[in-house]
């Protein structure tokens, strides 16, 4: 045990009752997100003996030694016995992040969450839970696992939350991952499909029009397989049936007001307000109509006359062109035979 005596740009002097007075590299003592920890003269700190003398006369000493011994069968014990340890997330150096267990320790890229981070400033200063998944004593190397942690309790709350989940029931979820045909929700432990037709009562192109990720849902759980551990899960379900009154709010032959939503080779497709219709391509102009996009864009308002509604299939069929003049009804006075 030493006494710091005076604190230098580079390095600690400690006496140590020897013939002369110690060095430590400043470099072993904390440092967190770049700023040096305090250091107070007089303090106590247990040090290594690495050279009784160099060069200078001067003895070397070590820190970060004197740790690892201290520390070393308490790490060694965690380690084959799948304990816990507590650290503090001191810097960001290739590959990872220097972990302050008592000594310095290693966390990989690859363990330090469950799902791949690329920010890993956000967890300098933290101090968390690890488990050693890894060490040589003779080189003093140790390796952490924050993603060892995570995976332990994310089975523990994916028990639980198989446990409580049934059909029908409203359940709070993050959406973890996006796709083209849904997205995937954790649960707690547990990830449920919402999928895209279950997004909205209205037709829309890609997931990401619901929702982002991160966001917090409220939803309904519309199957759950346990053996399977599957759970699909309804955003739309939460809200009523646009289609369950469509007969009184568009009767056939009644004109309304709409925006077009998306396009397709066949036709367009208008937001009346809740639901959608379909103007077919043949109800478009009362000439031969050979592109959509010549006649409409996504955005555009336009009105359109409800032709025919299909019940089963929860679809409106819609007419631009009955919107317009017929102008067959003229050919026998502007064309007689």
């Amino acid at each position: 045990t030493g006494t710091i005596v005076d604190v230098k740009s580079d390095y600690v002097l400690v006496d140590v009752s020897y013939k002369s007075e110690g060095l430590i590299p400043l470099s072993e003592f904390r440092i967190v997100n770049g700023e040096q920890s305090a250091i107070e003269i007089g303090s106590k700190v247990e040090v290594y003996i690495d050279k009784v003398e160099d060069h200078n006369g001067m003895v070397v000493l070590s820190k970060d030694k004197a740790e690892i011994l201290k520390a070393w069968d308490k790490i060694s014990e965690a380690c084959e016995n799948g304990d816990s340890v507590q650290g503090t997330v001191v810097a960001k150096v290739k590959g990872g992040l220097s972990v302050d267990i008592g000594v310095k320790a290693f966390l990989p890229g690859s363990q330090i969450d469950i799902r791949p981070t690329k920010n890993l400033d956000k967890f300098i200063g933290k101090t968390m839970e690890f488990k050693v998944i890894k060490f040589n004593k003779k080189r003093g190397n140790i390796v952490l696992s924050r993603r060892a942690i995570l995976a332990e309790e994310r089975g523990k709350l994916r028990d639980e939350t198989l446990g409580q989940i049934q059909e029908n029931m409203i359940v709070k979820g993050i959406v973890k991952n996006i796709t083209d045909y849904g997205a995937f929700i954790d649960l707690g432990g547990v990830d449920g499909l919402l999928h895209i037709t279950d997004m909205s009562w209205k037709r829309i192109k890609h997931p990401k029009e619901m929702v982002a990720l991160g966001d917090e849902l409220e939803l309904k759980v519309l199957n759950f397989d346990q053996e399977g551990q599957k759970v699909s899960l309804g955003l739309k379900q939460l809200v009523p049936d646009p289609w369950e009154d469509i007969s009184g709010k568009y009767p056939e032959g009644s004109k309304f007001s709409g925006k077009v939503t998306n396009l397709a080779d066949y036709g367009a497709f208008v937001d009346l307000g809740g639901v959608d219709g379909l103007i077919p391509i043949s109800e478009i102009g009362w000439s031969r109509v050979e592109k959509v996009d010549e006649y409409f864009t996504v955005g555009q308002k336009v009105q359109a006359v409800v032709k025919s509604i299909d019940w089963e299939k929860d679809r409106i069929s819609l007419s631009y062109k009955a919107t317009q003049a017929d102008p067959f009804e003229e050919v026998p006075t502007k064309f007689p035979e």
